[in-house]
């Protein structure tokens, strides 16, 4: 079982009892340690992906997570912006466009990341008719909007996210292994 599973099992788990039968809690437990050892990103990444809106948590969206998420996203995308010069300021209208467009990069890219399967085709690349979807030409992923600068920063940030959850994921499943 993954480490992902494992822990999307944990935060599913009616009881965190520590014994020979239950052992929920140690995919918690290495995801907080891979946590406070990176990013502090990883384990938020993991619960909005893969276990909010689990059919176990009917009382319970996730929204709160999620918009926690978009907020330090949306901080850690400026600052990137910022230091990597997205934005040449120039101008005094620059100043003023340069946080529309970090918030526009961190909520396309958050979104992408979250869901980026072809609409039209529900992620599988072939139409009813078994042919291949003309929206995506069956790569299964749908386009990303944008200009091709923006659309460049975009994938640059869904990457980082993607890197973000698999050193979280990696350092966690490193954690479990010595664990046991």
């Amino acid at each position: 079982m993954s480490f992902i599973e494992q822990y999307v099992h944990s935060l599913n788990a009616n009881s965190l009892q520590d014994d020979d039968t239950h052992y929920a809690a140690e995919a918690l437990f290495a995801a907080a340690v891979a946590d406070a050892t990176g990013a502090g990103l990883g384990a938020l990444l993991s619960r909005v992906k893969y276990a909010d809106g689990s059919i176990s948590k009917v009382f319970e969206s996730g929204t709160a997570n999620l918009a926690n998420l978009l907020r330090i996203w949306g901080d850690l995308v400026a600052c990137k912006g910022q230091e990597r010069r997205w934005i040449k300021v120039k101008a005094e209208w620059d100043i003023s466009t340069a946080p529309a467009f970090y918030k526009r990069v961190a909520d396309r890219s958050l979104a992408y990341w979250l869901d980026g399967k072809c609409k039209d085709c529900n992620g599988t690349g072939v139409t009813l008719e078994r042919r291949v979807c003309p929206t995506c030409k069956g790569s299964k992923q749908e386009e990303i909007a944008g200009n091709g600068y923006e659309r460049a920063r975009i994938l640059d940030m869904v990457s980082e996210l993607e890197g973000y959850l698999q050193a979280h994921n990696a350092r966690a499943a490193a954690r479990m292994r010595r664990m046991v």
